[in-house]
C-alpha cells in the first residue's frame, strides 16, 4: 500500500511534463492514475467484506517506535473508494473546465497531491502519520483554494481556511499526543481497543477537547463553518472534490474512527449532538438566503456536514449505519450538483439562480444530471438519498433521549434541503428563458462526462442499495459497531420515517414556492450575528493579533542595540535568576577569602567598566575598554593560563586598533539616552553583573568533584606519548580548542596586517602628485 499512496507524489511530478506532451488531454491521462488504486481497492473488496484487514507496515523512525503503517479495513476502504473514485471523475472534468488554462499543470499538480494525502489519511494506521497526512491535506487545499491568486478574495479566502484549519490543527495535534499518551500506543488500531481506559483517564477531557476541535475545524462545524462557503472562490472542480467529497469529510472519518475509543460519553455524545444540531439548522437556513448556486450548494453541505456529526454523537449502531449511508449518498449528489453548477458557469457566465431561466433546450444533459442529482438532494425515491433519509428518520425515532431534540432540528432543516434541491433543478432549466452574460451553448463532452455518472450513481445506489450492505458491515466492525449486516432497501412500508418524509416534502415545496419573499425576510429579519457572527468574531480576532503583533513588534524590534540588550539581559536574569533562587538558593561568600593581588585587578577592572561609562570622549572609552581587556588577560597569568593570556592580548589590542580608526569616521560624540535611561540602563547591568557573581560563587560553593588535572596527569603518557604535559594537552587532549586559538591568532593578525596595509593606502592616496 505504501506504493499507492506514495506512488501519488511521484505522479503529480510528472503531471507538468505530461501537459507539455499532450496538452489538455493530459487530465485525461492521469485520471487513470485514480482509476487504477480504484480498481486495486474494488479487488479487496471481498476480503475486507469478509472481515480481513490489509495492513502494510515500514519502520519509519525505529528509534521513536513510529512506523508508517498503512490499513485497509472496512472504513478506509468506503472512504478510499469516494476518494479515488470521485477523484478520477473529477480529474476528466478539469481537464476540460480548464482547458486552455496556463496554470492546468500547476492545478494538476496540486489536486493530485491532495488525493494522495486524503487518501494516505484514511489508510494511516499511526497517529504521526495521520497528522502529517492531515496537515498535508489542509497545505494544499489551501494553494488550490487560492489556484487564482491574482485575486484578493480567493487569497483570503484560502488564507482564512488555511488559518482555521491549521488552527484546529494545532489542537489536534496536541489531542493526538495525548491520546497516546493515554492509550500506551501509537497505533489506531490498538487504541481503538481501549475505549474503557481511556474514558477512565485523566487525560481524557483534554486529548477529546482537542481531537474534537481538529474535527469541527476540518469539517466545518459551528462556529467554523462560515469558512467553507468563502472557499467558493476556488474553480469549481476544487468545489466539488474537496469540499463535498473529501476535505470537509476528513473530520467526519476522524471522528467515526476513534469513535469506539472515545465515544459513547455524555461529552462526546452532548458535544457533537449540540454542535451537529446547530451547525445542520444554520446551514439549511443561510442555504435559502443565497443565490449563488455554489453559496447554495456550500451552505446545504454545511448542514449535511452537520447531520452526519449529530448522527455520531447518537452513536447507536443504526445511527452509525444512518451516518455511513448518508456520507455515501452525499458525495455522489453534491459532487454532480458542484459540476453542473461549473457547467452552467461556463456555459451562461453567471452563477446568480435568479439570472437563469429556459436553459433546459440548450443543456439537455446538463438538465438531466441536475434533475437526478436534485432528486437524491431532496431524498426522493428512487435514488440513495432517499434511503438515506429514511435511515435517519428510523435511527432518530428510535434513540432516547436525544433522538426528540435532533428531530425537532433536522426535520425543518430537511424541508428546507427540499427546497434548495427544487431551485437547483428548476429556476436554471425551466420557465421562461432569461437573458445570461454569455449565449448558452454545450460544452466539452469532458464536463458532463465526470457529472452525469455521480448522478447516475445515486440511481442505481437508490434501486439496489443492497449492494452496500456488506461494505457497511465492515465499516461499522472497523468502528466498534459490529453485528449482522444491515439490510438496505428502497421501501420499507407506511410508518413514521414515510410520513417525516412527506412531512418535509411538504414543508420543502411550501418554501420554494415562496423562496423570493422567504428570502428577502431571511435578509432582513435573521439577525446579522446569527448569519455572520462567526465569521466577525474571526474577522475581529485577526485584527486585534495584527496589533498586537505590531504593538510588540514596536516595543521590541525598535532599532535601537540597547533595547535589545536590555530584553536579552532582563529576560536571561529572570530566568536563571529564579533557577539559582529556587534551586540552589543565595550562594555565601567563599571562606578563602581574596589576596590582594587579586583584589587589585579586580578593581583595575571596575575602574576601567566605570570609566568607559562616564568619559565623554569616545577615545578615552576606548582606552577604558583596553585596560579592562588587559585586565582579564592578567587575570589569565595570575591563575596559570599563559595561552588565553596570549588570545586575549592579541584579540584585545586587534579591536582596540579597529575601534581606534573607526573613531575617525564617526560623528561627535552625542548623549543618545535620557538620565532616566541611563539609570535603567546601569540597574539592569548591575543585576547581569551580580548574578554572574552569583553565579561562579554558586559554583566554588557547589559539591567539589575530583581535579581534571590528576587526570591528566595520570593520562599524559598513556594518551600522548610525551612527558611535557603542556604540550600533550595542547596538542592532544585539547586538540580542537587549541586549533580554535590557532585561528583566532592567525584571525588577529591578518585583521592587523590588513589594516597596516590600508593604511599606507591612504597615505599614499592622500600625498600630492609629482
Amino acid at each position: 500500500m505504501q506504493a499507492l499512496v506514495l506512488g501519488g507524489f511521484v505522479v503529480s511530478g510528472v503531471a507538468p511534463w505530461l501537459h507539455r506532451l499532450m496538452g489538455g488531454r493530459a487530465a485525461l491521462l492521469l485520471a487513470l492514475w485514480p482509476a487504477a488504486i480504484l480498481a486495486w481497492l474494488l479487488g479487496q473488496w471481498s476480503g475486507v467484506v469478509a472481515g480481513e484487514a490489509l495492513v502494510s507496515e515500514w519502520a519509519w523512525m525505529p528509534a521513536l517506535d513510529v512506523s508508517l503503517t498503512f490499513r485497509l479495513d472496512g472504513l478506509a476502504l468506503l472512504f478510499a473508494l469516494l476518494i479515488v473514485g470521485i477523484g478520477g471523475l473529477v480529474l476528466v472534468y478539469a481537464g476540460g473546465y480548464l482547458r486552455g488554462h496556463s496554470q492546468l499543470p500547476r492545478f494538476l499538480v496540486l489536486f493530485l497531491v491532495f488525493m494522495t494525502a486524503m487518501l494516505g489519511l484514511v489508510l494511516a494506521d499511526n497517529l504521526v502519520a495521520l497528522f502529517v497526512f492531515w496537515e498535508l491535506t489542509g497545505l494544499s487545499s489551501y494553494l488550490l483554494i487560492g489556484f487564482r491568486h491574482t485575486d484578493p478574495l480567493a487569497r483570503q479566502a484560502a488564507r482564512q481556511a488555511l488559518l482555521i484549519t491549521t488552527g484546529g490543527g494545532l489542537a489536534l495535534l496536541v489531542g493526538l499526543i495525548l491520546l497516546a499518551q493515554a492509550g500506551d500506543s501509537w497505533s489506531l488500531a490498538t487504541l481503538v481497543t481501549r475505549g474503557d481506559t481511556l474514558r477512565a483517564h485523566p487525560l481524557y477531557p483534554c486529548l477529546l477537547a482537542g481531537i474534537l476541535l481538529g474535527a469541527f475545524t476540518k469539517s466545518a462545524q459551528f462556529p467554523f463553518q462560515f469558512w467553507l462557503p468563502n472557499a467558493m472562490v476556488a474553480p469549481t472542480p476544487v468545489s466539488a472534490y474537496l469540499h463535498s467529497a473529501t476535505l470537509v469529510k476528513a473530520g467526519i472519518y476522524l471522528m467515526a474512527r476513534l469513535h469506539p475509543a472515545l465515544g459513547g460519553s455524555v461529552a462526546w455524545t452532548l458535544t457533537l449532538v449540540l454542535v451537529g444540531g446547530v451547525t445542520l439548522v444554520l446551514g439549511a437556513v443561510m442555504a435559502l438566503r443565497q443565490t449563488n448556486l455554489k453559496l447554495m450548494l456550500a451552505h446545504s453541505t454545511v448542514m449535511a456536514l452537520g447531520v452526519m456529526t449529530l448522527l455520531l454523537g447518537v452513536g447507536t449502531r443504526t445511527a452509525l449505519t444512518a451516518c455511513l449511508v448518508f456520507l455515501v449518498a452525499h458525495a455522489f449528489y453534491k459532487g454532480a450538483l458542484f459540476l453542473v453548477a461549473g457547467i452552467l458557469d461556463v456555459s451562461t457566465g453567471t452563477l446568480d439562480i435568479t439570472a437563469m431561466g429556459g436553459l433546459r433546450h440548450a443543456l439537455p444533459g446538463t438538465a438531466l444530471v441536475a434533475a437526478l442529482a436534485a432528486l437524491s438532494l431532496a431524498g426522493l425515491p428512487p435514488t440513495l438519498g432517499f434511503v438515506a433519509k429514511e435511515q435517519v428518520w428510523a435511527t432518530l425515532l428510535t434513540s432516547d433521549p436525544w433522538g426528540g431534540v435532533a428531530l425537532a432540528a433536522l426535520v425543518p432543516a430537511a424541508g428546507l434541503m427540499v427546497a434548495v434541491a427544487a431551485i437547483v433543478a428548476v429556476r436554471p432549466f425551466f420557465g421562461p428563458p432569461v437573458a445570461t452574460p454569455r449565449a448558452p451553448r454545450s460544452r466539452p463532452s469532458s464536463l458532463l462526462l465526470g457529472a452525469a455518472p455521480l448522478a447516475t450513481l445515486s440511481l442505481l445506489a437508490g434501486l439496489g442499495p443492497g449492494v452496500l450492505d456488506g461494505l457497511l458491515s465492515a465499516a461499522l466492525s472497523a468502528i466498534g459497531a459490529p453485528g449482522e449486516a444491515p439490510h438496505l432497501a428502497l421501501w420499507h412500508g407506511f410508518g413514521w420515517p414515510l410520513a417525516l418524509s412527506l412531512g418535509g416534502l411538504l414543508l420543502g415545496w411550501l418554501a420554494f414556492r415562496h423562496w423570493d419573499r422567504l428570502r428577502g425576510w431571511l435578509e432582513v429579519g435573521l439577525a446579522p450575528w446569527v448569519a455572520r457572527g462567526p465569521e466577525v468574531w474571526h474577522a475581529a480576532l485577526g485584527w486585534r493579533t495584527l496589533q498586537l503583533a505590531e504593538w510588540q513588534t514596536r516595543w521590541l524590534q525598535n532599532g535601537h542595540l540597547r533595547s535589545y540588550l536590555a530584553i536579552i539581559l532582563m529576560s536571561w536574569i529572570g530566568l536563571v535568576g529564579q533557577a539559582l533562587v529556587v534551586h540552589h538558593g543565595l550562594p555565601g561568600w567563599p571562606s578563602s577569602g581574596i589576596q590582594a593581588f587579586e583584589g587589585m585587578v579586580a578593581g583595575l577592572m571596575a575602574v576601567a567598566a566605570v570609566t568607559a561609562c562616564l568619559v565623554r570622549s569616545r577615545l578615552a572609552a576606548v582606552a577604558a575598554l583596553g585596560s579592562m581587556g588587559f585586565a582579564i588577560a592578567l587575570t589569565f597569568v595570575l591563575f596559570s593560563a599563559p595561552d588565553l593570556a596570549i588570545t586575549q592580548l592579541l584579540v584585545e589590542t586587534l579591536t582596540v586598533v579597529l575601534l581606534a580608526l573607526v573613531l575617525f569616521r564617526l560623528p561627535h560624540f552625542t548623549r543618545l539616552s535620557s538620565f532616566r535611561q541611563r539609570w535603567r540602563d546601569l540597574g539592569i547591568a548591575g543585576l547581569a553583573g551580580g548574578l554572574v557573581t552569583a553565579l561562579m560563587l554558586a559554583v566554588l560553593d557547589g559539591e567539589r568533584l575530583p581535579r581534571i588535572s590528576d587526570w591528566m596527569v595520570s593520562q599524559g603518557q598513556p594518551l600522548g606519548h610525551g612527558r611535557n604535559l603542556v604540550n600533550v594537552i595542547l596538542v592532544d587532549i585539547r586538540a580542537l580548542d587549541t586549533l580554535g586559538e590557532v585561528f583566532v591568532l592567525a584571525l588577529a593578525a591578518t585583521g592587523v596586517y590588513a589594516m597596516l596595509c590600508l593604511r599606507a593606502e591612504e597615505s599614499s592616496w592622500s600625498s600630492p602628485a609629482p
